[in-house]
C-alpha cells in the first residue's frame, strides 16, 4: 500500500544513504532503510530461539557433504 506523505528528512543523511546504499531513487534508498530498520528491530526475538536447538558435538557436517 502506497500513500502520498511530506516528510521532512535530513537531506544530508539521504544524500550519504544514497551514496552508501546505490540505490538509484530516494524513494528506494528509503525504502531499504526501512526494511532494514524492521529487520533490525525484529532481531531480539531470535535471542528467544538462541540456545533452544541442542548441538552435537560429534556431528560431521563435511562427512555429510561428501555423500551427496
Amino acid at each position: 500500500m502506497c500513500m502520498p506523505s511530506n516528510l521532512a528528512i535530513d537531506d544530508r543523511l539521504l544524500d550519504e544513504a544514497l551514496r552508501v546504499g546505490r540505490q538509484k531513487t530516494k524513494r528506494e534508498t528509503v525504502n531499504e532503510a526501512l526494511r532494514e530498520f524492521i529487520q533490525r528491530r525484529q532481531r531480539p526475538h531470535l535471542k528467544k530461539v538462541f540456545g533452544a536447538i541442542d548441538y552435537d558435538p560429534a556431528y560431521d557436517y563435511k562427512k555429510e557433504r561428501r555423500g551427496r
